[in-house]
């Protein structure tokens, strides 16, 4: 693990000389463009289920458009999540190792038929309690567990998805403080590199609670590669990447949504797109040095973006 930890925290400040790490976009964006349903409360975690050549073949659109990361899609699984649909708790953690496996398959796959010797990462996505709820509850965070039971829930799927063998954790749309904080004990007693975002708006979490707050929780988390914002709306990341750089003196990591709005109750996106991939390198002059999109940002605009970040 010590060799993983030093080998993406070297990968991330060589940003600095040779451009920024850039990470995929919206799974679920591509995953629909390719005629996926993902009506269901699993959202892409289902194709894990029943389709898992539509993942491989999503996150190949992502490294052939020139993203450097790929984000598995483990967000919304879990064995709660799982148990749902009548899988157990074995099966539920086979998946979610399954999606490490898949994405880097396709890591793998895309790194020999280019033969361009780049080096192609996986981030194993750790989404917050409220994905598991299909409800937008993410969002708003909050949800009225103690810290034992957020922990009972995240623990196991951390250690699950860790043994699978990432090279980075995504902890990504945390929504507040206290699922924060649970959050970073766990990755402590994980010793594998993590990257933290927020969802955030107006310098607050989506919980509410300042920003600057939120990642001092994790100034001081070894583990801890790179800090700063997702799913948020494109205008408000150089503001908190600067914050993130500023609280913790580490990397920042950004990667907004396509600026559109989530209605839960009709489980779909409203609202115009404001993501413009000409804003990213003032993303990276506020100090981000991992780079991408969230949710509807598909492989197009991550070959725009990292035809603009030099990649």
């Amino acid at each position: 693990m010590a060799t993983t930890l030093d080998g993406f925290a070297a990968a991330t400040a060589a940003a600095t000389a040779t451009g920024p790490v850039v990470l995929d976009g919206g799974l679920s964006a591509q995953l629909a463009a390719q005629g996926c349903d993902l009506s269901d409360a699993l959202w892409s975690a289902r194709l894990l289920l029943d389709d898992p050549g539509q993942l491989v073949a999503a996150h190949r659109a992502f490294f052939e458009a020139g993203a450097q990361v790929a984000t598995t899609a483990s967000y919304q699984a879990s064995r709660v999540g799982f148990a749902a649909r009548g899988v157990g708790a074995a099966t539920a953690d086979r998946l979610l190792a399954l999606s490490v496996e898949l994405a880097r398959q396709a890591a793998e796959e895309v790194s020999a038929e280019l033969g361009d010797g780049r080096t192609r990462w996986v981030a194993a996505s750790v989404g917050p309690y409220g994905a598991v709820l299909a409800d937008g509850s993410e969002y708003r965070g909050h949800y009225g567990l103690s810290a034992a039971e957020l922990t009972a829930f995240h623990r196991p799927r951390l250690e699950v998805l860790a043994a699978a063998g990432p090279d980075v954790l995504a902890v990504e749309t945390v929504p507040d403080l206290l699922e924060a904080s649970v959050l970073a004990e766990c990755v402590r007693e994980l010793g594998l590199p993590a990257w933290f975002s927020f969802g955030a708006a107006d310098g607050l979490t989506r919980g509410g609670e300042p920003l600057a707050e939120a990642f001092a929780l994790l100034a001081d988390l070894p583990e801890v590669v790179a800090v700063g914002v997702n799913c948020c709306a494109p205008k408000g990341v150089s503001a908190a990447v600067r914050l993130a750089v500023e609280v913790t003196g580490r990397p920042a990591v950004a990667y907004p949504n396509s600026g559109e709005d989530w209605d839960a109750t009709n489980r779909g996106w409203a609202g115009p797109a404001a993501f413009d991939p000409a804003d990213a390198p003032s993303w990276v002059a506020a100090g981000a040095q991992l780079v991408g999109g969230c949710c509807r940002v598909g492989p197009d605009r991550i070959a725009e973006l990292a035809a603009t970040l030099g990649g």
